[in-house]
This record gives structure tokens, sequence and C-alpha cells, in this order.
């Protein structure tokens, strides 16, 4: 299965992000935010960075970058997409999740093993998780915590559209801990913890249950891959 991996001006994880489909057992495909070619991927990831240097708001330029049109298109049309931090920031931008997201709550960069709870399984990035499962994977941000108005959050938690939810600590103010959404058709999920650098055994985090494993992430690119192959 091809998965794209768009790059960005600013994006530091594309690589990351190509390595960990590639451990998975995909195939990555380098994809380019001037472009309006998706090279007919299976499905897509936005990953981490900065983008356009975060200005004006961090993912906002990037949602309107010329590969954007194409890749709204398709998500509407039910292509699975990932959207990783900064990648999360141009779902939200997008508006193909809801909310949004703003400055962490402290005013502070937070870079930390993060534990989270898997709130929902059916979705084409989270199929290969256990319900409330608890994973721990690596997070690093300064926008990172997510706002919605009370009716918006209202319908996020009655439809159960929260993906991740953190566990332990909240490290970045986020409203009801979410971590993680997902969208209605279960295709699109972001979050601001990054999967991606959980994919290696001895390279992730290390918990007790699972010692030196760290490849709690690798869950969400084995998920795209069996939802593909099911389709």
């Amino acid at each position: 299965m091809r998965v794209g991996v768009i790059t960005f001006p600013g994006s530091l994880d594309d690589r990351d992000a190509q390595r960990a489909v590639e451990i998975a057992g995909g195939t990555p495909i380098a994809l380019w935010h001037a472009d309006h070619d998706l090279q007919g991927v299976d499905a897509v990831v936005l990953p981490g960075g900065f983008s356009y240097g975060d200005y004006l708001r961090c993912g906002a330029i990037a949602s309107r970058a010329p590969i954007m049109a194409e890749l709204k298109d398709a998500a509407n049309k039910g292509l699975p997409v990932l959207g990783i931090c900064n990648g999360f920031q141009m779902l939200v931008e997008s508006h193909l999740l809801p909310g949004g997201l703003i400055r962490n709550a402290g005013g502070r960069f937070v870079c930390r093993d993060q534990r989270l709870r898997v709130e929902n399984i059916d979705t084409a990035w989270t199929n290969a998780y256990e319900q409330d499962e608890e994973i721990t994977i690596p997070l690093k941000n300064g926008e990172g915590a997510y706002i919605a108005d009370d009716e918006t959050l209202k319908r996020i938690e009655g439809e159960g559209l929260v993906a991740f939810r953190y566990l332990g600590v909240n490290p970045n103010g986020s409203l009801n801990d979410i971590a993680g959404l997902r969208n209605e058709r279960g295709n699109v999920v972001g979050l601001m913890p990054h999967p991606e650098h959980a994919v290696e055994p001895g390279f992730g985090p290390d918990t007790p249950e699972r010692m030196r494993s760290g490849i709690d992430g690798l869950g969400m690119f084995a998920s795209v891959l069996r939802s593909l192959a099911q389709a």
C-alpha cells in the first residue's frame, strides 16, 4: 500500500513518518506542498514540524497550500488521512476536524513521553489497538491545547469523535484531556503526540510493561494498512 507523506517548508518529521510507514510494511511516497498531485496514494500523513515557520497560526498557511485542495477533496471522499502535531493543526485549520489548537497552558513548549488512552478504535488509523488501550508515545509541542466551543465539545463527546485522551498529565491544557480526534467517517484522524517516534524497538519510550519495546505508535500505521487491505 502506498502512503503519501507531504513535506511543507518547515516540516521536521516527514522522514520519520516515511520510515514509520516502511516499518509497518507500506510504501512511503514523498509528496510536495506546492504540487497538485497526490500521485494516486492510498493514504496520506501530514507530518509534524513548523510549516511556514508557524506564522499567522500553526498550520494556517499550510492548510492553504496547493496540494491541500486535492487532499481535502480526497479526504471528503474517504481517503485515510493522519495529521500528527503540526499536521493535526492543519486538519483543524482545513475544517477536516472541528475545533482549534492554541498556545499551551503556561506558555511553555512541552517535550515528554506521554501516556494516552485509545478512545475510539473504529477508524482507519486506530483499528489495530484495543478499546481503552493505554499507550505511551512522545509529545513535543508549543501550541497543542485543544479548544472548542461548548456546542462543538458536546457534539465531539456525544458522537464519540475523541480518538485519544491524555492520561496522568494533561500536558498543554487541552479541554477534556483531548489528545486526538477523528471525523465522523473515521478516515481522518489528528493527534498532537508523535506515533512516528515510537515504531522501533529500543528507540521509543520505555515502559515497565514493554521494557525497551517503545513501539506503541506503530499501531497507527499498521491500522491504516489493514484498513486498506480490507477495503
